[in-house]
């Protein structure tokens, strides 16, 4: 700063000859030392001065340069902009400092932080990154500047995990606490918008215990602070700082320090001991050293000398340049290019402010500029933080932003960036990846928007971009693929030609024609042979003609439909078809006719000759073709694609156009059918030996049998089936007719031409043929403002009050009365006329302004309240208008006197004490506005806006109606009570309206309540605006609409709406109208709801109300023209003509109004109230309370400023209401919930229902005593919700575009329950259950194994037991045989042995059935396991025995020695004691045991035995398998010796059995699911079993029993 100053005090063409000086302070970092600079600053260093005099201006700075901080600055502001000093600022980058209401005089040439947090948002977004963590600084910089980057963020659709602040004097425990919850986020990336010193102390905390991987995001305030380049853990950091600059001469400037200069300062001092750790007094302690002069500033690193990136400190050179243009505009004029200026020109800081505003220039290649919130243009660079080659971190500029440039065009990259860890590769940072095309986002319960499930797109509908929030249905004629993400043009469906179906066909199409054509050569070549000839060949072969042309035509149905082939198709087809029945008709008719002219004296055969067959042929055809003409003409077939059938496909098909012309065709055929079939079957048993009436019965049964068919057939059908099924028709009607009527006489021509004789033609039969029973088949079809002088003078016209009373203290009260103000249009050329209020008089407020004159009486006449005192009042009528409001506030407040002189007392007449007023919220706005700044406190009855709460800007206001605020929470929580969540608002378009509708939709957002539209209208707004409004209330779906309107404003909407009635409305009202007894008369409101202020009683008031006469009333302009209203008279006795004069007759207690009516004293009870208020805080100022006397001094001087203090404090009753205020002025909130009740007379009444109190604790302030009606008198609450509840088993999917109650419901998914309604997210249950079949309860999943019970347990534990007693059975033959020689030559003890183990065998399957227990799985597996190797060792036994056997034979051979009884048993044993050993040890180490398998089947679980060891349950089965591979060897080597009953061939066989049973048991039992295991391994058992005792034993029992004769040694030892 003082290098720039100097450099423009050297300057010639800025300021020249002028000297700017310069006074620098430290605020220590200090907002005390801040503020107490800036006041130094403005005041000057003179410690007395006069204000007669010219005030000294020695040290009065014209502009302040600073602060650094932002909450600094703020405060330094807040002083010096009420003296118009301009503070330009180069590091106060808080956005709120913007605002030029509250910080008039500020500038900067740093840009606001909302333009970098906008910057950031979009880089955030720009990298992809939803999900992130937030820190920030404690203070207005962090606090400020994170609002607005979260602000901006929510905007791009970024979702914050966590948003933490801290300051560097918080205790280490908060410091900590935010890096513990770094480290535990799940959100990669961080943004820090912190102080750099905030930032370098978490830093240090996060490096003691390094956190996960980061990146860092920074603010300007320490991204490019080089301190900070030390934490590597922050590689990769990114984010935006002010642009680089360069300052000619500043490094010098800053370095030319030597320790002479250095001592004359003691901040430089302080810097240059500190920098060279020496002092430069002579005096010093032992341990210190004196700096000796070799101290060079030069080699000091130090952030003082490092000017390579002059950022900020640019910031503060534009600044000081920025002043001193702005004094040289006011100083200096340029003339024929030289530059004039008076240093003697006397200007304030005033005139500085004036032209900093317009300050325009350019300094080394910088723009410097102010808008109109004193901000700069708007440029960053994107800093990043690299590694150097060295290692080290060093910032690198890779961007810019620059906010002048157009939207979208802002921000550009121009080189690599580095990031976490030095990684090349963008960080991901999302709460969920993203979802691919074809799915679209399902928000997470609890979880903000970034957090979100993938869901596939329903059918039809795709999403073709990733993190779709909806999918979109297909147009018509097109279908998603198969991944939902691009719609393909549906395949287009007809039967075709080149389908197999369409071949077939057309294959039986042209081979019925060739028959046809073929029967008709047969027919022509044999046309003189009796058969045709009998057989009227004529009609033969016209009906042969007309059966090809049959045929042919459904070639017509095969093909894409097109505009020729649908009207050829059916009507060539319906032509054909009659042409031929009426071939087939002429023909049976001919036969009956044929048989009557042999009846003597018959000559009916001349009737029905060859030409009456033809005309009877052409008849019936001509029929047809007439109706089929007039089917084409009317409405013809036309091809169209059909989209119904089929979602996924289209349909290309004939439609019918006329389907009565369709029906009529077939009709037709059909009644010529039945006439034939009926004509056929009368002459069926005529006598002639070849009867063709038999032949057409049977082909007209099989026509009529297929059309009646057909007719279901071709309705059901769906898209090209429709047309096969007609084409099916067509060719069995024809090969029907064609084989029935012309195969049998084919064959007599030319198989049986012995036949073919006309004696054989006149043969009759000796008896008839019985008489046949026809069946009838019946179906049918489906369809399916500040002065200075010393004089003052009152500007304007005095306005007149409404009523008004001298007294000690006077209080003021407005009301609107008059509902409009007179409109005038200004000439600007004389004096405006005085306001004027026109319109009726509002009985209401009339009341309001009567029963403070009541209140005030009443005070004045008692004993205990301001004793000796008389109030005054003085109330105007501020005619609903502000600018009235506002002169009547500023009349009140300045008193009546015209001229006054500031150096005297001024007088106190009309000098109000307090206001009561007004009723409006706007009005009341600009009345404290202006009343604030002399602290006279203001007491309104009426105004409600939640606004009006706030102390800053209303600090003398008070109110004893209670705030919006409450009101709206009410009204939210009584929506939501009733389960509205869909609604409509309307409001009016003043501060009452718009703040309160503001609060309301705040609280019903957190009531999760929709509103689907909010209008604003007022009632100066035109009618069109109304309509607009009345139209959408009529037009919207929401059942309940709530009205935050004016009473004034509703009645002008109902009485549009009542023009045009809408569907049934639930109207919610706010106080201000729902009790209004004038709205009344709307009926279609009934059943409205709504808070109204308590129903009170003040006893007295009606009588004072009622207390006019005409003298009282024509002393007051007021009540006289409320007089002539209500009685329609005038009081003056020069009326017009057409009017009457009032007689004195009028009685006001008859008169019923607004006025005269105190039965629901509601609002006026607040005047009541604030009347007394009033009351007792002057009460508190003047009067004593000394032995139960009060003693009052009425020349006690106090003002506004005493009443207003004491307001603070009251605490009293009233006739039992309570009356205090807040620290916000508000009194206790309390409500009635009022109902529109149709009275027992039709009319409706306010009927009070129930009650709010605020003062109650959480969730008891709202309750209902009474039943409520509702609209159109309706007890049942009625239902306004945008989507119907989601039923328990579902859970809530937002629709794309809609607010949040607008949802799908959609089934959880499996395994998952949602047990509640309206459920946003379905839950799992317990691993051991599972949902129900509605989703809505978790059941414990069945518990299923192989048991008793069940079928299979039973089939196979009969198998089990069955084989058990076969080999029991089997035994006991064996035993009763023993003797015999199939027994003893078998080895009867290892078959009895053997016998034995297959008992066992078959009975260790039980241990496999029923619930698994620790016993049964250790015994299932381990009895299996040696029960079998004892079987198999038996087997293996008997099978070396035979080899043995016949080895013995050879002459001097002994080795049955070697395998004897002994070596037989010892080799059973020796075998079964290893399988005993291996299933001791696998029960010693790792038995079986029992378990529940849950990943199997999700739906149940499967009780089951573990393995304990895989290990010896494989050994297990291993060894058997090895003994089974074994045995089957060695009986394979003795299957072919030469004993008759070779016992190895069996054992061959079992063993096969044997090793394929468990061969293919092996992938069966790994891959059987559940209790099917067990039963795999039970049937491995019993076929194993079962396949040894039948192989082996069976044939022997069969000789024994069946077969005695070869049970002898002799047929035992015969050889081949």
């Amino acid at each position: 700063m003082v290098f720039a100053i100097e450099e423009i005090n050297n300057r010639m063409e800025l300021l020249p000859g002028i000297k700017l000086g310069y006074q620098i302070h430290d605020s220590c970092a200090s907002v005390l030392m801040a503020v107490h600079a800036a006041f130094q600053l403005s005041n000057g260093p003179d410690p007395v001065f006069y204000t007669s005099d010219n005030c000294s201006q020695s040290g009065m700075v014209m502009a302040i340069v600073g602060e650094s901080s932002s909450t600094r600055s703020i405060s330094m502001s807040t002083v010096i902009g009420s003296f118009n000093i301009p503070q330009v600022s180069h590091f106060a980058t808080c956005a709120c400092l913007s605002d030029k209401q509250q910080y008039p005089s500020f500038f900067r040439t740093i840009p606001s932080d909302q333009f970098q947090a906008d910057a950031l948002a979009r880089l955030v977004k720009h990298f992809g990154w939803t999900w992130i963590g937030a820190v920030r600084s404690d203070s207005d910089y962090g606090n400020n500047g994170m609002a607005s980057f979260l602000y901006a963020a929510q905007k791009e659709g970024i979702c914050v995990e966590y948003s933490e602040s801290f300051y560097r004097t918080n205790p280490h425990s908060r410091i900590q606490r935010v890096a513990d919850v770094i480290r535990r986020s799940t959100a990669m990336v961080v943004v820090a918008f912190a102080a750099s010193t905030e930032l370098r102390i978490l830093l240090k905390e996060l490096s003691r215990e390094p956190s996960p991987p980061r990146q860092w995001v920074g603010s300007e305030s320490w991204v490019t602070n080089r301190d900070l380049l030390r934490f590597s853990f922050c590689a990769g950091a990114i984010g935006f700082g002010i642009e680089q600059s360069v300052i000619p001469g500043l490094r010098e400037f800053l370095l030319d320090l030597s320790p002479t200069k250095v001592a004359a300062s003691p901040l430089l001092t302080e810097f240059w001991e500190d920098a060279f750790n020496c002092r430069l007094e002579k005096n010093v302690a032992i341990d210190e050293s004196v700096c000796d002069g070799t101290e060079d500033i030069q080699m000091h690193q130090s952030a003082y000398t490092d000017t390579s990136q002059l950022r900020v400190t640019n910031m503060v050179y534009k600044a000081v340049y920025a002043i001193a243009h702005a004094i040289h505009n006011k100083v200096c004029q340029d003339t024929n290019s030289t530059t004039q200026c008076d240093k003697f020109t006397r200007i304030d800081s005033k005139h500085v402010l004036t032209q900093l505003k317009k300050v325009n220039f350019s300094q080394n290649g910088y723009d410097v500029s102010f808008d109109e919130n004193g901000d700069p243009v708007a440029t960053y660079e994107l800093v990043n933080w690299q590694k150097s080659e060295s290692g080290s971190l060093e910032l690198v500029t890779v961007g810019l932003f620059d906010a002048s440039l157009p939207v979208g065009q802002e921000f550009h990259i121009n080189r690599n960036l580095t990031w976490v860890e030095g990684s090349t590769q963008v960080p991901v940072s999302v709460c969920s990846d993203s979802c691919p095309p074809g799915t679209r986002k399902v928000l997470q319960k609890g979880k903000p928007i970034c957090c979100y499930d993938c869901v596939p797109c329903p059918e039809g509908e795709i999403s073709n971009a990733t993190d779709s929030s909806d999918c979109f249905p297909c147009l018509k004629e097109f279908w998603p693929n198969a991944k939902r993400d691009t719609c393909l043009p549906k395949p287009v469906e007809f039967l075709s030609f080149d389908e197999v179906l369409g071949i077939i066909l057309a294959a039986f199409s042209v081979g019925g024609a060739c028959l046809a054509i073929i029967t008709a050569a047969v027919f022509f070549h044999h046309r003189t042979s009796p058969i045709v000839r009998a057989n009227n060949s004529e009609l033969s072969f016209l009906l042969l003609f007309s059966l090809t042309l049959c045929f042919l035509c459904s070639l017509t149905f095969i093909g894409a439909p097109s505009d020729w082939s649908c009207k050829l198709r059916h009507t060539a087809f319906g032509i054909t078809f009659v042409l031929c029945i009426s071939c087939v008709l002429g023909k049976t008719i001919v036969v009956l006719m044929a048989f009557k002219a042999t009846l003597p004296g018959s000559n009916v055969m001349k009737w029905f000759g060859p030409p009456q067959q033809r005309i009877t042929v052409v008849s019936f055809t001509f029929v047809q073709v007439l109706i089929c003409t007039i089917w084409l003409v009317v409405s013809p077939p036309f091809p169209m694609k059909n989209l119904t059938t089929y979602k996924e496909r289209i349909i290309l098909e004939c439609a019918l156009g006329s389907a009565i012309g369709f029906w009529a065709v077939l009709g037709y055929i059909g009644l010529l059918a039945v006439f034939c079939l009926v004509l056929a079957v009368l002459a069926r048993k005529l006598p002639d030996n070849f009867n063709e009436a038999k032949f057409i019965t049977f082909s007209m049964l099989i026509f009529c049998a297929v059309w009646i068919t057909f007719i279901p057939a071709y309705v059901s059908s769906p898209g090209k089936f429709t047309v096969a099924v007609e084409i099916f028709a067509i060719l069995a009607s024809s090969f029907g007719l064609i084989l029935c009527i012309f195969a049998p006489k084919c064959f007599i021509i030319l198989f049986k031409p012995e036949k073919n004789t006309k004696k054989h033609l006149m043969n009759k039969y000796d008896g008839l043929k019985q008489r046949a029973e026809l069946r009838e088949d019946r179906t049918g079809a489906e369809v399916s403002t500040e002065a200075s002088s010393v004089k003052c003078k009152l500007q304007g016209t005095t306005r007149l009050p409404a009523f008004s009373m001298d007294g000690d203290y006077i209080i003021g009260g407005v009301f609107s009365i008059h509902s409009f103000q007179h409109t005038v249009t200004h000439n600007y050329t004389t004096m405006p006329e005085p306001l004027k209020c026109t319109g009726s008089i509002d009985s209401s407020e009339l009341r309001f302004s009567r029963a403070m004159v009541f209140a005030i009486e009443e005070i004045n006449n008692s004993t205990e309240l301001l004793p000796g005192i008389k109030l005054g009042y003085q109330i105007h009528d501020s005619c609903t208008s502000v600018p009235v409001a506002m002169h009547v506030t500023l009349q009140l407040s300045n008193g009546l006197d015209p001229v006054f002189y500031t150096g005297d007392k001024c007088s106190q007449s009309g000098m109000v004490m307090a206001i009561i007023g007004e009723s409006g919220s706007t009005r009341s706005i600009s009345m404290s506005r202006i009343i604030g700044s002399f602290n006279i406190p203001q007491v309104s009855h009426l105004a409600t806006c939640a606004c009006l709460s706030d102390k800053q800007q209303y600090p003398s206001f008070f109110r004893t109606i209670p705030s919006d605020q409450f009101q709206a929470d009410a009204l939210a929580k009584l929506v939501k009570h009733f389960g509205w969540t869909w609604i409509g608002a309307v409001r009016s378009d003043s501060d009452y309206g718009n703040n309160g509708m503001a609060s309301f939709l705040e609280a019903a957002q957190k009531e999760g309540i929709c509103v689907e539209y909010s209008e604003s209208f007022h009632r100066t707004h035109p009618r069109s605006r109304i309509k607009r409004v009345a139209d959408v209330i009529r037009r919207s779906t929401a059942v309940v609409v709530l009205a935050f309107v004016a009473s004034t404003e509703l009645r002008i909407l109902l009485e549009e709406l009542s023009r045009e009635p809408s569907p049934p409305r639930q109207w919610i009202g706010s106080e201000s109208w729902v009790t209004d007894p004038d709205m009344l008369r709307f009926s279609f409101c009934a059943g409205a709801v709504g808070f109204g202020i308590e129903q009170s009683v003040i006893p007295g008031l009606r009588e004072f109300l009622l207390d006019l006469s005409p003298t009282k009333v024509a002393a007051s302009p007021l009540l006289t023209e409320f007089w002539e209203d209500a009685f329609n008279c005038r009081l003056e006795k020069n009326v017009d003509i057409d009017e009457s004069v009032c007689d004195g007759t009028e009685d006001i207690q008859t008169h019923q109004s607004a006025y005269t009516d105190t039965s629901q004293l509601r609002i006026t009870n607040m005047v009541y109230k604030a009347v007394y208020a009033i009351a007792h805080a002057i009460h508190n100022n003047v009067c004593q309370d000394t032995n139960s006397t009060t003693q009052c001094d009425k020349f006690t001087r106090i003002d506004s400023k005493h009443v207003l203090t004491q307001l603070k404090k009251v605490n009293f009753s009233r006739n039992g209401y309570d009356v205090s205020f807040d620290e916000n002025g508000d009194p206790v909130a309390t409500y009635e919930l009022v109902n529109w009740q149709k009275s027992e007379s039709g009319s409706l009444e306010l009927v009070t229902v129930g009650l709010y109190d605020a003062s109650l604790p959480v969730g008891q302030e709202f309750r209902i005593n009474r039943n409520l009606t509702w609209v159109e008198g309706s007890t049942q609450v009625p239902v306004s919700v945008c989507s119907d509840s989601c039923p328990p088993g579902t859970r809530k999917v937002l629709q794309k575009g809609k607010p949040i109650c607008c949802y799908d419901c959609i089934l959880c998914p499996e395994g998952e329950i949602s047990n509640a309604t309206d459920s946003s997210d379905c839950f799992p249950c317990p691993k051991e259950f599972w949902p129900n079949a509605k989703k809505d309860t978790c059941f414990p999943k069945p518990v299923e194994f192989l048991s008793f019970d069940e079928v299979l347990g039973i089939i196979l534990a009969a198998f089990s037991v069955g084989g058990a007693c076969l080999a029991i059975i089997t035994a006991a033959v064996f035993f009763h045989h023993r003797t015999s020689p199939i027994v003893r030559a078998n080895n009867s003890e290892l078959s009895f042995l053997l016998l034995f183990s297959l008992t066992l065998c078959f009975l260790c399957s039980l241990t496999f059935i029923g619930a698994p227990s620790d016993w049964s799985c250790m015994l299932r597996h381990t009895a299996f396991g040696i029960t079998f190797v004892l079987c198999i060792s038996c087997v293996l036994g008997k099978t070396i025995v035979v080899l043995m056997a016949f080895k013995a034979t050879l002459p001097g051979s002994n080795v049955m020695k070697w395998f004897g009884p002994p070596q037989q048993r010892m080799t059973v044993v020796s075998f079964t004691f290893v399988q005993v050993l291996i299933c001791t040890i696998w029960l010693v180490v790792s038995p079986p045991f029992p378990m529940k398998n849950l990943t199997t089947y999700k739906e149940r679980i499967i009780l089951e035995c573990a393995l304990g060891s895989a290990i010896g349950f494989w050994a297990v089965l291993g060894y058997i398998g090895l003994l089974a591979v074994f045995c089957l060897v060695l009986a394979v080597l003795a299957r072919k010796l030469p004993d008759n009953f070779n016992e190895a061939k069996l054992i061959t066989f079992s063993m096969l059995i044997f090793c394929a049973v468990w061969i293919t048991f092996i992938p069966a039992y790994v891959s059987s699911p559940g209790k099917f295991t067990v039963a795999v391994e039970i049937f491995a058992i019993l076929a194993s079993s079962f396949g040894l005792i039948l192989c082996i034993f069976a044939p022997k029992c069969f000789i024994i029993l069946f077969k005695p004769e070869k049970n002898t040694k002799k047929h035992l030892m015969s050889k081949y």
